[in-house]
């Protein structure tokens, strides 16, 4: 059964239990940015930064026997540093504009805010697949940079070799796996703050007033055991359009590769959260699947059916009950991934 926030903590309870009267626009960021509907929100450990202890191999273990000592090991473990960045628009509208019509002032500013919205929701949603910080160090280290090679297990290659590629992402969201992190001084989500009447300046230096918005939004992401997460990297798109690769086998492929693969079916009481794992996948690709599986309905192809599940309210497509979200964000002309 694929469950997205109806177990778990995520950003819109927590802004929702905040009681700051955010909820709306956060509604409207986790409409436009899907990664936001599953993520699991933890705050740094350490300013605006997290800092997570990764263990890198077990301590060793010996069969006993009577009046012999027993020997000594430890396990090793190395620590590991993610960092926040942030992302801010201030909107302002001509006091007069308002002044036309005063009833409906909070509603113009409001679209005038939806703007910033989304391209706050846009900007956000490709630092999560694309940022690094060795690029950018005001950004924070999205998923790509991490899976960046053919040599990490969890990485399948679809044998693209142009630069017009494409991936599929396998995202395991919990505390012990991936999540999106906040400053341990900042509330989750985009911060909306009314600056009031602003006296400001025209192109010509001559002064005027405006209503100024400001919004705000701090977020990194800490994926503390990498190997619940994984990457179909290297998906022609022209061999896509032309209907000559096949995606379900790659995606298999990967899902026997995930550790814990079957951890989004079950969370007993008294077991940590195994998390919950989501796939991820561009419009593009997303038809494709869906038309490769809606063929040959004698399953004489054996290909695992997508199949529509409502989960609060919206229809989510699911893969071997593994939701699906649909995301632009992931683009169409990546790099090739050697």
């Amino acid at each position: 059964m694929a469950i997205l926030g109806s177990s778990y903590w995520n950003l819109i309870d927590v802004l929702k239990a905040g009681g700051d009267g955010l909820g709306d626009v956060v509604e409207a960021l986790t409409q436009l940015t899907p990664f936001m509907k599953d993520a699991n929100v933890v705050a740094c450990n350490s300013g605006t930064e997290h800092r997570s202890t990764i263990r890198t191999g077990l301590p060793s273990v010996s069969w006993g026997a009577l009046y012999q000592g027993i020997a000594q090991s430890k396990g090793n473990y190395t620590e590991v540093k993610d960092t926040t960045g942030f992302v801010e628009g201030l909107s302002s509208v001509d006091e007069r504009l308002l002044n036309l019509k005063p009833a409906e002032a909070a509603k113009l500013r409001l679209v005038e805010g939806q703007g910033f919205l989304e391209s706050i929701a846009q900007t956000v949603d490709s630092a999560i697949w694309y940022s690094d910080v060795k690029v950018n160090g005001k950004q924070f280290h999205g998923l790509a940079p991490r899976y960046n090679s053919l040599s990490n297990p969890n990485v399948v290659n679809a044998g693209g070799v142009q630069a017009d590629n494409a991936s599929i992402w396998f995202v395991t969201h919990g505390d012990m796996q991936t999540s999106v992190i906040v400053p341990d001084s900042v509330p989750a989500g985009v911060q909306r703050e009314d600056m009031g009447r602003q006296r400001v300046l025209d192109g010509n230096g001559n002064p005027y007033y405006v209503k100024e918005e400001k919004f705000t939004q701090h977020m990194g992401l800490c994926v503390k055991d990498w190997r619940f997460n994984g990457r179909i990297a290297n998906i022609d798109v022209s061999d896509v359009v032309a209907g000559t690769v096949a995606l379900n086998p790659l995606l298999r492929k990967l899902y026997y590769k995930l550790q814990g693969r079957r951890a989004y079916h079950m969370e007993r009481e008294g077991q940590v959260s195994p998390g919950r794992t989501v796939i991820y996948m561009n419009r593009m690709l997303l038809e494709a699947l869906d038309a490769e599986t809606s063929n040959g309905r004698s399953g004489v192809d054996n290909f695992v059916r997508l199949t529509p599940m409502e989960i609060q309210g919206e229809e989510v497509m699911t893969w071997r009950g593994i939701p699906i979200r649909e995301t632009d964000a992931l683009v169409t002309n990546e790099a090739l991934v050697a």
